[in-house]
């Protein structure tokens, strides 16, 4: 019983265990996450094409609210989020002082002036004629092919600020095409005409003359040009390249078989005429085209007339062998003028000795091509007119006779010239 007893007396003062300790999270002890940061979007150019009439007007943000007609100076709003650009649109149709506005009901009058029967403009006023005028983007983007074409302009004049300004305000309407979208409507036009002189020539009964020549270029390249000469419907002369082609030689079958390939390609099979120099290299390729053109039926008077000759040519090769008659005389002139020409101090030297003596010429000095003869009568009949100033260069420039090595024209020399 005391032992019983003194368990439960035991037992019925164990002390209480203690529940472990929670932590309680409030409201209070969250912290409030950052706000999230907004991505700043990419701001994109406005597309609408009405933008090409109108000046943009923007806040202190830079964000655009308004827009200016840049032809009647009007004012709308624009704001992308309230607005829109349908107002300017309609402004864009509706402007009475926009010259390039479709719906136009009045054509636009121009005048395009027209030289004189005479070839000149009258004194009184030019001579013209009035018609209309009406926007179009394909006939614009081809007049601008066709001007770089005929002024030999480069391909990149298109993406010049000074032609781009110029172009806005003659015409902001037309959009203006790259460097490579204008090249590939050069082609196109070289292609159409291409097309239209084969039409021509295969509906065509009549005879072309040919004219060919070879030369080397300074990369050692050798090149052929053929042309053709020919009579239109109007009975005018008319003539076209119809082949500009690298060749592998000078020879005489690589000449033939660039004008057979040529003349197969054309179609043109009724060759009058070919005119070439006075090369034996010519004689064999018009001995091989005779053979072709006679196994094509095409021949006129049995080809006895096909090989022509260059006047031009002979005429070279006539006036070569009678400058050789004083060809120290012009030797020694030629010098001369290459070495006053060969430095802008001994040719400024050479000018204020002309204006000293009172030599008043207009022409100045040219060396010529010694293979032109034509380029070689120029050089001597300027210098002619300098002869008193080349006797009295010598005595101001002591280089001149001593790098002539001695040849310096003297009084004979310019009596044979």
């Amino acid at each position: 019983m005391e032992s019983v007893s003194g368990v439960t007396g035991v037992s019925g003062t164990q002390p209480e265990l203690e529940a472990p300790a929670v932590e309680t999270v409030t409201p209070q002890s969250q912290q409030p996450l950052p706000p999230p940061v907004p991505k700043k979007r990419k701001e994109v150019e406005s597309r609408a094409p009405c933008w090409d009439h109108f000046e943009k007007i923007k806040d202190s943000d830079g964000i655009v609210i308004k827009g200016k007609c840049i032809y009647c100076a009007k004012v709308y709003c624009c704001e992308s989020k309230k607005h829109g650009t349908s107002s300017l649109r309609l402004h864009v149709v509706n402007c009475l002082k926009n010259p390039h506005s479709k719906e136009t009901r009045q054509s636009l009058l121009t005048f395009q002036p027209a030289p004189s029967s005479a070839g000149t403009q009258s004194s009184e006023g030019t001579e013209g004629v009035l018609g209309t005028w009406v926007f179009d983007q394909d006939l614009i983007r081809r007049a601008l092919a066709e001007m770089i074409i005929l002024d030999e302009l480069p391909f990149r004049i298109v993406e010049g600020q000074g032609f781009r300004k110029f172009v806005l305000v003659c015409c902001p309407r037309f959009k203006i095409p790259s460097r490579w979208t204008i090249s590939r409507d050069i082609f196109k036009i070289f292609s159409d005409e291409r097309v239209n002189l084969k039409n021509f020539f295969r509906t065509s009964s009549q005879r072309v003359s040919i004219t060919t020549d070879t030369w080397t270029s300074v990369q050692r390249i050798n090149y052929m040009c053929i042309t053709a000469h020919f009579i239109d419907s109007e009975w005018k002369l008319q003539k076209k390249i119809i082949s500009f082609v690298p060749i592998y030689s000078h020879k005489g079958e690589s000449i033939a078989k660039a004008l057979e390939s040529c003349l197969l390609d054309w179609g043109l099979k009724s060759v009058f005429s070919v005119t070439v120099d006075n090369a034996s290299s010519n004689d064999t390729a018009l001995g091989f085209l005779k053979k072709k053109l006679g196994s094509w039926g095409c021949t006129a008077v049995r080809c006895k007339y096909l090989h022509m000759r260059c006047i031009a040519h002979i005429f070279n090769l006539v006036v070569q062998d009678g400058l050789k008659e004083c060809d120290s005389s012009v030797k020694k002139v030629r010098d001369a003028v290459r070495y006053v020409r060969s430095s802008p101090a001994r040719l400024q030297k050479f000018k204020s000795l002309a204006d000293l003596i009172g030599v008043e010429a207009k022409s100045s000095l040219c060396l010529d091509v010694p293979t032109r003869w034509n380029s070689t009568y120029m050089m001597l009949n300027t210098a002619l007119l300098f002869q008193k100033v080349f006797e009295a260069y010598d005595d101001h420039d002591n280089s001149f006779k001593s790098d002539l090595g001695g040849s310096v024209p003297d009084f004979l020399d310019w009596e044979s010239i």
